[in-house]
């Protein structure tokens, strides 16, 4: 297939929903940094070789909570690699020094993630590798949005839309992984992580009663759990948790080493062991009284 061919492909499905035959439970698993369907002219035009440009990718996320629709939840993914256009940033993150031409006037040039390179369009790989040789065109980035961002965040919203409108309240956990070590670009360099990382915006973006079921199961399941630190929830997190309107967002992230070689990529032993501890997560998480989601708020 040639790269228009395949840039073709990806565009007409940029993600996609796992669902059993309906949504039972008011919950939605979504991945939106495992997507590994990388356009070859963007593997062209880039300086990094195909396996370093996986380097930002959350790899396997998607299939380590692969039960969830089983349990009634439906399990979006991004279909797309995050290294080419990120959706878990605001639409418009982008360096005005990686591009020939004026940015959108509602582009966001100063943030934390733009300084540090991962903007919605990102100059370099979670290692600090730069990804281009050269700039790129306004149009380019643009278009990534229009393409692939946005059609995943409409289908993300929907789900959400329709799952409060279903049960009156719903949870959106958000899934992700995360290098055994921080990197240059992390907020703690050279360090070693614990195996999950529990982001919910320190309280405000999902129930504490939320926040400590996942907390406690993790726990008893033998892993070692923080809140908030080095991750406390991205954009998705922020942006659609709305606890005071039933509407909770809790950011998972997942030390990789637990379940794969981070220099191969391939899977470990360990793998089926984890997706089955996910599976049994989604099912604690089912067990949750609607009612409670809707009672609980932020904390203070």
């Amino acid at each position: 297939m040639d790269t228009l061919a395949q840039f073709a492909a990806l565009s007409a499905c940029p993600c996609d929903t796992l669902a059993g035959e309906a949504q039972t439970v008011p919950i939605i698993f979504a991945s939106p940094h495992s997507g590994r369907d990388y356009p070859a002219s963007f593997v062209a035009a880039s300086r990094l070789d195909p396996l370093t440009l996986r380097r930002s990718e959350d790899s396997f996320v998607d299939e380590l909570f692969v039960a969830a629709p089983n349990l009634g939840a439906p399990l979006l993914r991004a279909l797309f690699p995050r290294a080419y256009v990120d959706p878990n940033r605001e639409p418009y993150e982008l360096d005005p020094s990686m591009f020939d031409g004026d940015l959108p006037d509602e582009a966001n040039t100063t943030s934390p993630r733009v300084a540090a390179g991962l903007g919605t369009i990102a100059r370099v790989v979670s290692s600090g590798a730069e990804i281009y040789d050269g700039k790129l065109s306004v149009d380019d980035a643009l278009r990534r949005i229009e393409t692939f961002y946005r059609p995943y965040h409409a289908e993300l919203r929907r789900l959400v839309e329709r799952t409060k409108a279903k049960f009156g309240a719903a949870l959106l956990v958000d899934c992700h992984s995360m290098p055994s070590v921080g990197g240059p670009m992390d907020q703690d360099p050279g360090l070693k992580r614990v195996d999950f990382v529990l982001g919910d915006a320190h309280g405000a973006s999902c129930a504490p009663a939320l926040s400590d079921a996942v907390g406690t199961f993790l726990h008893d399941a033998g892993y070692i759990v923080t809140r908030n630190a080095p991750y406390a929830g991205g954009f998705t997190t922020r942006h659609y948790g709305r606890p005071s309107e039933g509407v909770h967002a809790l950011q998972i992230e997942i030390n990789r080493a637990l379940y794969m070689n981070e220099a191969t990529y391939e899977r470990k032993p360990y793998f089926a062991t984890l997706a089955r501890h996910m599976g049994e997560l989604a099912g604690v998480l089912s067990d949750l009284d609607p009612c409670r989601l809707v009672a609980d708020g932020p904390s203070a």
